[in-house]
């Protein structure tokens, strides 16, 4: 049976379960339970996840994501991880992955859209920021051959308020883990 590792941040947290039950049969579905935040956070404790969560070296893909926590702002001050720090830290997580999953496919899912007028001080993401980190994704990952699984074109644009949104970031309700969960899955089913 295929063997897919998701990692990520709280919007995979979100669709992770609508994963694993699609895929009964055919893949398991296996991940930490364990917030990816950072990019930085992602690259030091990646190799501490596989062996606590007992994550097999022989996954047929890793699916991955990290941005959102990056591009926060709190008090009006720049993003916590910035651009060309990302852009550096990328690559690494890239050649961290490929060593602990060696035969793996990696799929980086884009950071999903934000409803910008929701934040209320000191915290604020604005999707202009979000652009910026997926754009550099695309562009320093896509040589090392790792494709995309664009997660901030299925988001953007989602009217305020539509019922697949839990807040202004996350996509946790009932419709939106079956949204969420929907898109990653197809994306999985074209890789495999």
């Amino acid at each position: 049976m295929k063997k897919i590792i998701l990692i990520g941040d709280s919007i995979c947290f979100g669709y992770q379960e609508y994963v694993v039950n699609a895929f009964k049969g055919v893949a398991d579905v296996i991940y930490p339970k364990v917030n990816s935040a950072f990019a930085e956070n992602l690259l030091r404790f990646v190799n501490i996840w596989k062996d606590e969560c007992h994550l097999p070296e022989d996954a047929d893909i890793v699916h991955f994501n990290v941005g959102l926590w990056d591009v926060l702002r709190i008090y009006g001050d720049d993003v916590l991880t910035p651009p060309e720090f990302y852009e550096q830290l990328l690559p690494r997580i890239v050649k961290r992955l490929k060593i602990l999953f060696p035969k793996a496919k990696l799929i980086f899912a884009t950071s999903t859209a934000v409803i910008e007028e929701d934040y209320e001080p000191p915290y604020q993401r604005y999707n202009r920021d979000i652009i910026v980190l997926n754009d550099i994704a695309k562009r320093v990952l896509t040589p090392l051959g790792v494709t995309f699984d664009d997660l901030y074109v299925a988001t953007a644009g989602l009217p305020k308020g539509d019922e697949r949104r839990s807040d202004m970031t996350h996509f946790s309700s009932k419709a939106g883990v079956k949204y969420m969960g929907r898109k990653v899955t197809e994306r999985l089913c074209d890789a495999l």
